[in-house]
């Protein structure tokens, strides 16, 4: 029985809330803070033993810059544009999770209703992000390449902000979370943004801990000129 008194019913709504998330996430990530890059405030207060980072460039102004920037990471940009292989790409559910929906009286009433995604492709035929998408980046590492298994935990689709973030998978090299973002702020500006939250995945990632944050200084930098109009080789 849960310990929130509010679903102490006979539904038990706590469990159908907990079946239905783990019918989206289909397989468990590696960390427990799934969804803390949305926190605004991650950099000040990050889940304990976990490294946050949050980096944002310009990327101009104007819809057009807006809409060019947004398609571009919605269908891996960065990750590409960063000298990553991805691989394995396997559709998720396209279903955003929306949790249960309360009275005013605070008592739960009903499961969300869930909105389907549909399918989106680039101009390549490349499928665009949705929510529960799995895949291995292939990360570059001097003559070898790292495997890093992922899955999408949620999609960022507003009028103003577009973007994705994913979880590590076991098998990452990292246990943690990063957020890809694109929008267009109230001046008319258009900023990529890249928030995360990580530590190494296990004894031996943690022994190599200087050289898995040199390997993340450097992809961080070219994440941010992933985007870039004028972005240098």
């Amino acid at each position: 029985m849960s310990s929130n008194p509010r679903f102490a019913n006979p539904l038990d709504m706590a469990d159908d809330e907990y079946m239905r998330r783990s019918t989206f996430t289909d397989q468990p990530v590696t960390y427990g803070a799934v969804g803390g890059t949305q926190a605004a405030d991650l950099l000040y207060y990050p889940p304990k033993g976990y490294k946050p980072l949050e980096r944002s460039i310009r990327l101009g102004s104007g819809d057009e810059r807006f809409e060019t920037a947004a398609t571009a990471l919605m269908a891996w940009g960065v990750q590409k544009g960063s000298g990553i292989q991805v691989t394995d790409v396997r559709e998720g559910t396209g279903v955003q999770y929306e949790g249960v929906e309360f009275g005013p009286d605070g008592t739960p009433v009903r499961m969300r209703e869930n909105r389907p995604e549909e399918d989106v492709f680039a101009d390549d035929g490349t499928p665009f992000v949705r929510n529960g998408m799995t895949a291995v980046l292939k990360i570059p590492f001097g003559p070898f390449k790292v495997s890093a298994p992922i899955r999408v935990v949620y999609v960022v689709d507003e009028p103003h902000r577009r973007g994705f973030a994913y979880g590590t998978l076991h098998g990452h090299p990292e246990s943690g979370e990063e957020l890809f973002l694109v929008e267009q702020r109230d001046d008319g500006t258009v900023w990529f943004v890249l928030r995360a939250l990580s530590r190494p995945s296990n004894a031996f990632y943690r022994l190599v801990a200087p050289v898995l944050a040199m390997v993340q200084r450097r992809y961080t930098a070219k994440y941010l000129r992933a985007l870039h109009p004028v972005r240098s080789a």
